[in-house]
């Protein structure tokens, strides 16, 4: 029974960090009047911001809650079976890579909130948005092949 419920607010979260993603990289291709993509971006962007970090906070908590009660830590530790484990370890890593890439996108748009990005800053944060973007459609399908084998 709590497994269903840990596994719903999984869901829930992924849909919500990854619908949220899809949208504002949408935004940010379609969207090509400059000064209202700058509007748009300064009035949703830490509102976005601050959400998406409690979804995706859940979501790696739910995961985690769910990879030690299910055993998925034993089947990763000994390699059992190989490409259950493998499929695993992949995901693990793409999830510590979103992680680390929203990190560093959220760092870039809140330090530059209301001021011109340099160069560099733009480059960071496009890279940061593109990478995300990606990694989302990658681990959709490395979380269906775990369901599949659960």
């Amino acid at each position: 029974m709590i497994l269903d419920w840990v596994l719903y607010i999984h869901i829930l979260a992924a849909t919500v960090w990854i619908g949220g993603s899809i949208f504002l990289f949408t935004l940010g291709i379609f969207l090509r009047d400059k000064e209202a993509q700058e509007q748009v971006y300064y009035h949703i962007g830490p509102l976005y911001g601050y959400m998406e970090s409690v979804w995706l906070t859940v979501l790696i908590a739910t995961g985690l809650w769910m990879f030690y009660h299910l055993g998925i830590d034993n089947v990763v530790r000994h390699w059992t079976p190989p490409h259950f484990a493998y499929v695993m370890v992949v995901k693990l890593v793409l999830v510590a890579l979103i992680t680390i890439f929203t990190a560093i996108h959220m760092y870039i748009a809140f330090k530059t909130h209301g001021r011109e990005r340099t160069k560099m800053e733009k480059l960071l944060s496009r890279s940061s948005s593109m990478a995300i973007f990606l990694l989302n459609l990658i681990i959709i399908w490395f979380a269906m092949q775990v369901r599949g084998a659960l």
